[in-house]
């Protein structure tokens, strides 16, 4: 078979892969290497393989391990952190593929990203039951919660000093989980999302510009967008309800003048996810919203997305649910990796295909 084929087969494996030297010098690199570090094959020549990983990175003794022992050394469910990017579980497979032993295949096969999409889908379920539960809600609680802040208010005319405060401390309280029931009432919109070319850059912008303009004033943004991302397949309104909510979150786990908000895009062909009826959803448009800040406690990561789950003192943990939800009515996915410092929202979305009109 000619080179060329098996360059398509090398370029076509789904797993970052490259070929390294015993001393650790790339010289080849697949195009899901070229998206894991975001360098192209031409860059990373020659160069060796830990300026693209952090220092401590598992990659360089597992290499070192391989050469040592002249032969094949398989590392299974070990974080992997490109530089400037979150560790990501994985597994590592190294080995010589000559001869003379002096070049080796490493191959790192993400295995998070099925526990992601697992844990988005058990999201969306969640934001569901919500759904189902907010015209309840809404039929059930607000009119008689009107009756009681009526009632407080007609006694609080002829009560007492004491009793009048008591009758507006009732008024106060039926007022606010009104306030709740408008919130949960926002899932019971179940209309269809019309879905249209959108340039997720121009989307970014605006609630960059709001936040700068209200609770991010004292925030410093930086943007690393890919100017040659397609458009979005999705709703501008709803999108951006999601950013300036992720936004708004940031802007709060901040500590005063010293906070920082990353706003990154990128295109990764290679995340599908299985939709129902076993057909497969594309989701090569990567959007990340990283910040500086105190971080989600760990005890609260997993169940971020979960309807009444918030780490706020007086957060209702209706924000990001909504946030799942939106997502996911787009066939997207999002997940958030969070440590003392850093948290980074990544928001998978699929790209806008025209659609091909019947003859």
């Amino acid at each position: 078979m000619s080179d060329k084929y098996y360059e398509n087969v090398w370029d076509a494996l789904p797993f970052p892969s490259f070929v390294v030297t015993s001393l650790g010098e790339i010289t080849q690199a697949n195009a899901a290497a070229e998206q894991l570090v975001s360098t192209s094959y031409k860059q990373m020549l020659t160069k060796h393989i830990s300026q693209f990983f952090t220092d401590n990175s598992i990659i360089n003794s597992t290499l070192k391990q391989a050469v040592k022992d002249d032969g094949s050394v398989t590392q299974y469910n070990v974080d992997i952190a490109v530089i400037g990017q979150s560790a990501a579980v994985s597994n590592i497979y190294v080995s010589f593929i000559n001869p003379n032993r002096t070049e080796l295949l490493l191959v790192i096969q993400p295995t998070g990203i099925a526990q992601k999409m697992s844990q988005s889908l058990t999201n969306l379920s969640a934001a569901r039951s919500v759904t189902a539960m907010a015209a309840m809600l809404a039929h059930e609680i607000r009119n008689p919660l009107a009756g009681i802040s009526g009632a407080a208010q007609l006694l609080a005319m002829n009560a007492t000093k004491d009793d009048s405060e008591l009758a507006d401390m009732i008024v106060q309280e039926a007022t606010r989980i009104g306030k709740l029931v408008d919130r949960v009432e926002h899932f019971g919109d179940q209309r269809p999302m019309h879905a249209m070319p959108v340039n997720i850059h121009d989307i970014l912008d605006r609630a960059q510009r709001a936040a700068k303009a209200g609770y991010g004033a004292d925030i410093l943004f930086n943007v690393d967008y890919d100017p040659s991302l397609p458009n979005v397949s999705g709703d501008a309104d709803q999108l951006l309800q999601v950013f300036q909510n992720l936004l708004k979150n940031a802007a709060e786990a901040m500590d005063g003048k010293h906070g920082t908000i990353k706003l990154r895009t990128s295109y990764n062909s290679g995340v599908k996810l299985v939709m129902q009826g076993k057909n497969t959803q594309n989701l090569p448009m990567k959007i990340e919203i990283i910040d500086n800040g105190c971080g989600v406690p760990e005890n609260l990561i997993s169940e971020i997305f979960d309807p009444f789950v918030s780490s706020k003192t007086n957060g209702t943990g209706l924000g990001l649910s909504l946030v799942s939800k939106i997502i996911a009515g787009h066939g997207g996915l999002v997940e958030c990796n969070s440590e003392q410092g850093r948290t980074n929202f990544c928001i998978r979305l699929p790209a806008w295909r025209e659609k091909k009109e019947a003859h």
